[in-house]
């Protein structure tokens, strides 16, 4: 499928990555199902697929060949992969299970808008172009549909020969069930593989392997399995490689393909032997005529659904019998097969409503860098940071490490700077939200920033340390409420948390404003890893945030009283916080002395500060302090924050952008009084700081400096310094990059109040032809603006998913029903 010519006129092209850009891996895969990566050479690397993280883990036999003949000319069989590139300085060379040493495609050229991904291989000895199109169905508002755990993979071949010629396309996959280790010379290691079975199967209008085994019960943590189908009628089939010694299965499967570009099965009837495991391969053939194209398609799929009940071995239910649980996809499907079969008897709208997201976002009027910083970081949602169970729980880490999860237990000061799963698929984000506060909220009202009571255990710090409430994430939850009350105008939502949402916001009062000024000053922890000490803009701000979302959600409930209480303190804060904290450029922390406590702010300009007033704008609660003040910190911030470059930059600290890189330091110190240990990670640069400082730039006008930061952003992420799907911080696809999504709500002056059934929009760039997407928890589509041929400003909203019924529209000075 392709774009219509309509959507492709406005259509902005992506970064082209060629294989010199070996750090770009492009995420095919569900909501909570793992992933597999496709690099930009063609290869499938970083199979994730098994419950954890997996970064630069490679199943052996596993890839994609060609084979191709014209017509009265000798045939060429290829590896669908670009060649290798420098360095080749592996102690045992290439591997024959990456089918090392056989022939190539000349070159490839990546191209990801994510959910789609595109590579264009070049090869001069093929009488035939081939590109590559895969996908996972991605479509807001559906998350089953975006959560199933299967890649999609399109490949196109043209004839570009005066001549027909016959191709073949083959997918070969070994069977990984029981797990595949490697020694130390590179061999595999198959202590816990045995009596796997490759089967070939018929069903209706798919062929393919189903790859499983018959040593694991159903309820064992390796228990799965995996399908290779597909669509095309014409199939070829060896469904296991020779079991001989040495390299001699990869000598017979070539001989086997590259002679006439069909497979022979070699008859095996029995599983594989214990410690062994099996390769299988499929192929689709066809003949093209001279300018013709075909397409060969192929559903990857897989099953494993069992997990650990829990964060990891350490974090998880100790009840005999509760240790495993299954993820959300076991509760829909039976095997890889059905996962396949399903998409399918439903491929035609998974595909349709797939890439009408894609236009739809793809197709805006906004810089391209910011299109790559709004979509590559949807990456995240569908990582293994990320898990979904089978009670329909959304949870996650705050990211992922090459092995391990990141961080657990969906930490209320990191993921409350992630924006896009609250516009994109709010029912998940609304589990996140009734996990926070009906599950882990003390009696006194502390709410644990890491859920651990959802799975019977305690949140105890090392050392058999209570951990103390986190200022920041629980007055962010608050706010987040009224979120996502907003977004989906759903009531019941809002009458089911308001009792907590009280008790937490009580909690801020009693036990971090000891001196009853109403403005913190206790021991405040936060996203920082450490306790700020006296009065500070990040934690107080947010106060203000919680204070103006409590008193909205009140007044909207019919409690005026309470409403009546909140504005009052929200007002008394809010001077309070001014005069303490405003230095005449931007708000600091005040303390008598600043080397009294490790760690703390200070006289420093921290790029957070404004954290809670970002969020007001982004949720329509307006101005929390003085408009001019608001506009001259985030100013300060960017002025002092933002390096052009780090050649002179010192930091004891991680580093996230070096050398001739832009980016945004956490916080300096442009007044002096830096503390002798400063702020943890002060010195760093954390992309989901520099995506909500931007978007608060641009709503305060500043929108060349908000630009120009996320930009900086996009540069260091190029594809060959790091990957541009996976944005990290602590861990890999850090839950904080989905700030970004806030630079699509700001650049389109995006407002929604779902229970009022509105939503607004005011651009504050291209307004004379703008375009950009949508979402609010009831419908997404496309807004557009602009001038007709006598100046009249015209608008046009169009909805392209869910119920917009009654939804009402300012835009352009009109207000309008759909």
């Amino acid at each position: 499928m392709s774009m219509s010519q309509e959507v492709k006129s406005r259509y902005q092209q992506q970064r082209i990555y060629t294989g010199e850009a070996t750090e770009a891996a492009f995420l095919l895969g569900g909501i909570g199902t793992g992933n597999v990566s496709l690099g930009s050479r063609g290869e499938l690397k970083d199979w994730e697929i098994f419950n954890h993280p997996n970064k630069g883990y490679n199943l052996p036999n596993s890839y994609f060949a060609i084979w191709a003949k014209e017509e009265g000319k000798s045939s060429t069989a290829k590896i669908l992969q670009s060649q290798f590139h420098p360095p080749h300085s592996r102690s045992q060379g290439y591997s024959p299970y990456m089918g090392g040493g056989l022939p190539r495609m000349q070159a490839a050229r990546m191209s990801g808008e994510y959910p789609i991904v595109r590579i264009a291989f070049e090869d001069t000895e093929l009488p035939v172009e081939v590109a590559l199109e895969a996908y996972t169905p991605f479509i807001p508002l559906n998350a089953g549909d975006s959560g199933l755990p299967a890649a999609i993979m399109v490949y196109r071949v043209k004839n570009v020969s005066p001549r027909p010629v016959e191709v073949t396309i083959a997918g070969s996959m070994i069977n990984p069930i029981g797990g595949i280790g490697y020694n130390a010379y590179g061999g595999m290691e198959l202590s816990k593989t045995g009596h796997n079975v490759n089967e070939f199967k018929h069903h209706n209008e798919m062929s393919g392997l189903f790859l499983h085994s018959e040593k694991y019960a159903n309820t064992d943590l390796a228990y799965g399995d995996i399908s290779l189908v597909t669509t095309n009628r014409n199939v070829t089939c060896k469904k296991d490689w020779h079991r001989g010694k040495h390299f001699d299965y990869v000598q017979d499967f070539w001989n086997d393909f590259s002679t006439d570009g069909r497979l022979t099965d070699l008859g095996y009837t029995t599983p594989s032997e214990d410690h062994r495991t099996d390769t299988g391969s499929l192929g689709a053939y066809e003949t093209i005529e001279p300018g013709e194209t075909k397409e060969f398609r192929f559903i990857l799929a897989w099953y494993f659904p069992n997990r650990i009940n829990g964060w990891s071995e350490q974090f998880r239910v100790k009840e005999q019998g509760r240790e495993i649980t299954q993820n959300y996809y076991a509760h829909v499907f039976d095997s890889s097969w059905s996962v396949a079969a399903y998409i399918l008897n439903h491929n035609e709208r998974l595909e349709k409503q797939t890439y009408q997201f894609h236009d739809a976002l793809f197709a805006s009027t906004l810089p391209s860098y910011v299109l790559d910083a709004i979509s590559a970081n949807l990456t995240v949602l569908r990582s293994t940071t990320c898990f979904w169970l089978k009670d329909g729980k959304f949870y996650g880490f705050e990211g992922s490490l090459d092995r391990v999860g990141s961080c657990e237990g969906t930490c209320t000061h990191v993921w409350s700077y992630a924006q896009s799963i609250a516009f994109l698929f709010p029912e998940l984000e609304r589990s996140m939200r009734r996990t926070e506060f009906l599950s882990e909220v003390h009696a006194d009202g502390k709410m644990n920033y890491r859920a651990m009571h959802v799975f019977d255990t305690d949140f105890i710090w090392p050392g058999n340390v209570t951990p103390p409430g986190a200022a920041d994430g629980q007055m962010g939850s608050i706010m987040r409420v009224f979120r996502e009350w907003r977004l989906s105008g759903d009531d019941a939502f809002l009458k089911e948390l308001w009792p907590a949402v009280q008790k937490t916001l009580q909690y801020g009062l009693t036990h971090w404003d000891l001196d009853g000024d109403l403005v913190f000053d206790g021991e405040q922890h936060n996203t920082y890893d450490i306790d700020f000490q006296g009065p500070n803009p990040l934690t107080g701000i947010l106060f203000l945030g919680a204070l103006r979302a409590a008193q909205e959600m009140a007044n909207y409930l019919g409690e005026t009283d309470k409403a009546k209480g909140y504005r009052e303190i929200y007002e008394k804060s809010a001077q309070r916080l001014d005069d303490l904290m405003w230095n005449g450029e931007y708000y600091v922390q005040r303390l008598a002395d600043v080397d009294q406590y490790l760690h703390q702010l200070g006289l420093g300009c921290l790029s957070d500060q404004m954290l809670g007033q970002q969020y007001a704008h982004l949720y329509g609660l307006g101005y929390l302090l003085p408009h001019e003040k608001v506009k001259s910190s985030i100013k300060a911030v960017y002025t002092y924050n933002f390096k052009e470059n780090f050649f002179q930059h010192v930091s004891c600290q991680r580093v996230y952008a070096l050398n001739d890189e832009q980016g945004l330091l956490l916080c300096s110190w442009p007044q002096g009084g830096r503390p002798r240990f400063p702020l943890v990670y002060s010195d760093e640069v954390w992309t989901g700081i520099e995506y909500q400082v931007a978007t608060h730039l641009i709503y305060e006008g500043f929108i060349e400096e908000g630009l120009q930061l996320v930009k900086a952003v996009r540069d260091r992420y190029d594809g060959i310094r790091r990957n541009p799907w996976n944005e990290v911080e602590c861990g890999n696809h850090y839950v904080r990059s989905m700030s970004s999504w806030g630079l699509l709500i700001s650049l389109s002056g995006f407002k929604f109040n779902m229970a009022e059934d509105c939503i607004e929009f005011e651009p504050v760039i291209h307004q004379e032809d703008f375009t950009a997407f949508w979402s609010t928890g009831k419908a997404w589509g496309t807004y557009s603006q602009w001038r007709d041929e006598g100046g009249e400003r015209q608008v046009s909203v169009d909805v392209l998913y869910g119920n917009a019924a009654c939804l009402k529209v300012k835009a352009c000075g009109k207000i309008f029903s759909l």
